[in-house]
């Protein structure tokens, strides 16, 4: 967990006084609050946040060939440990913004039940997940299936996304009658924007603690120990919730 007097004065030790650009990479499954917590994080600092959405698999992999990113919202807490490990991030700046939930969603309405027997009927083609290998969200959606014991019956039929952004997508297309998402792509204040979904119960699945992390990068930036600190802070809070994520 974040040590904030520490990591702020690591950061910057004369405090804000100019305004300045943050570059951040951010998990697929972010993309929605963190365009919210944008806006809002500059007009209130004045800084400008700029931001790529993508698989934190990938994002890992650029990170280490010199991409110029200031700070990381995984969609993990290992790859932000393991970029901590490497040295590649800046001391005592690593903490969980968020917890997500995994859901089943489907686009059209009454195809996902509460309780998501859906997958046992197995009478849809197609059910999509984000790559195993690269988003922790779709690890959660293998996890699932294995501990309900469809994995091996279901796996012909799954369809492999890049990222969490591509599997939404390719139910929201049709490609896919239905697959696993992260809440915060198809719940907005609390409540389900369309189709029929099932939350998955947390027990199915580890826990997804999503880590943000300083990078080198950000060294010496005022905008960036800025934005970390507003990430903790209740207007982000607020925002986190209606999206369905856990603090």
């Amino acid at each position: 967990m974040i040590r904030s007097s520490v990591l702020f004065a690591l950061l910057v030790s004369t405090g804000m006084v100019h305004a300045g650009d943050v570059q951040v990479a951010v998990a697929a499954n972010f993309a929605a609050p963190m365009k919210e917590i944008a806006a809002r994080f500059e007009q209130d600092s004045g800084h400008k946040v700029l931001f790529s959405v993508g698989s934190t698999g990938k994002f890992y992999a650029q990170i280490k060939n010199g991409a110029p990113f200031d700070i990381l919202l995984a969609a993990d807490d290992e790859t932000p440990a393991r970029l901590e490990k490497e040295g590649a991030t800046l001391p005592h700046s690593r903490f969980t913004y968020a917890i997500g939930k995994l859901v089943l969603w489907s686009a059209q309405p009454g195809v996902v039940d509460d309780r998501g027997e859906v997958l046992k009927q197995a009478t849809f083609a197609h059910l999509s997940i984000a790559n195993p290998k690269l988003a922790p969200y779709g690890a959660a959606a293998v996890e699932t299936l294995q501990k309900l014991s469809l994995y091996q019956a279901l796996e012909s039929k799954l369809v492999v996304g890049e990222s969490i952004a591509q599997a939404q997508q390719f139910v929201a297309s049709g490609s896919a009658q239905l697959g696993f998402v992260a809440m915060s792509q198809v719940y907005e204040g609390g409540k389900l924007k369309s189709g029929s979904a099932w939350v998955v119960p947390a027990g199915l699945y580890a826990p997804i603690r999503q880590d943000a992390v300083a990078l080198a990068k950000g060294k010496g930036n005022p905008a960036v120990a800025a934005l970390l600190k507003y990430m903790q802070g209740d207007k982000v809070k607020a925002i986190l919730r209606s999206y369905g994520y856990a603090l």
